[in-house]
């Protein structure tokens, strides 16, 4: 593993390794801290999007690790418009050990991964987001105890959190079923891939058009925002559009009784998730807030220690 661009992109025993070295990074942080592995070693941080977790678990991750974390925001760099992005790429290549990049367009991650010399990580994009979905694995390892065989159900968007959750289980032999309105369903060749790379695991991959259909028997239930940023002129049609897939308690009664709550935050609480199901005893949406920060901590070990 030379990047962290797309967990299709990875094999089910190299996905396992990042969580395992996950578990392994937590445990020794909960136990008094880890070893300073990336010690007098950088990681800059490309963000063309504003994140509360992506920015502080990637920072902290680096400090667990003895490392240094340098956030570079939209104004300093103007990525493809100040500065080409091959140009960025060599230049940071020459000065710190890791990339990191949270942007609009998936091509920015590959162009930054094509140029750079050092490991490039996907902090978003908007075809996918590896992190979110390993930490958020690694959430449902640690409450389950076992996550092949799991059904997994996303209620709202095809979007690129669902579009990982779709690889991750096709890898790791959980079920994904994505319930989306009409017109809003991941990508065709998202769906193709991720029920290609299941026949290996055996996870059943679906589409659905029915939330309450499809979270029959749920042993997840997940949702995000019905408009990412770069969507706020659809904000409004959306609303009215995904106001039957909000996650409710009627929603999660059709679940199993002791379903998990899933959401990659921030919620826009009262619209796709109401503040019932969010804080329930079943939300495990915090824990999966600081996983991401554990999950990083094993990417970013994997690929710069």
């Amino acid at each position: 593993m030379k990047h962290l661009i797309c967990l299709a992109d990875l094999s089910a025993d190299e996905i396992w390794h990042i969580l395992h070295t996950a578990r392994d990074l937590k445990a020794e942080w909960q136990a008094g801290g880890n070893k300073p592995i990336l010690a007098g070693k950088a990681l800059a941080m490309i963000f063309e999007k504003p994140s509360l977790r992506t920015r502080v678990s990637f920072e902290m991750a680096m400090v667990h690790l003895g490392g240094h974390a340098l956030y570079l925001s939209p104004q300093e760099i103007g990525l493809g418009k100040r500065e080409s992005i091959p140009d960025v790429a060599r230049v940071l290549s020459g000065m710190v050990q890791g990339i990191e990049a949270r942007v609009f367009a998936h091509r920015t991650i590959e162009l930054l991964a094509e140029y750079a010399t050092v490991p490039v990580i996907n902090g978003l994009s908007d075809f996918n987001h590896p992190c979110q979905a390993l930490g958020d694995v690694l959430t449902l390892w640690e409450k389950r105890g076992e996550v092949k065989g799991q059904k997994l159900v996303f209620v709202g968007d095809g979007n690129n959190v669902a579009n990982s959750l779709l690889f991750i289980g096709a890898k790791l032999g959980i079920h994904v079923t994505v319930a989306s309105p009409a017109g809003y369903e991941p990508h065709p060749a998202v769906v193709r891939l991720a029920r290609e790379v299941a026949k290996a695991s055996g996870a059943n991959i679906q589409v659905s058009n029915d939330p309450f259909k499809a979270v029959q028997g749920a042993d997840v239930v997940y949702t995000d925002v019905w408009a990412s940023m770069g969507q706020e002129a659809e904000a409004e049609v959306r609303k009215q559009v995904f106001a039957p897939f909000q996650v409710n308690r009627a929603l999660m009664a059709h679940a199993r009784p002791d379903a998990l709550f899933m959401h990659c935050l921030p919620a826009h609480r009262g619209e796709e998730v109401t503040d019932e199901v969010a804080d329930s005893p079943n939300s495990v949406i915090f824990e999966e807030a600081e996983n991401r920060l554990h999950a990083q901590k094993a990417v970013l070990a994997l690929l710069m220690g």
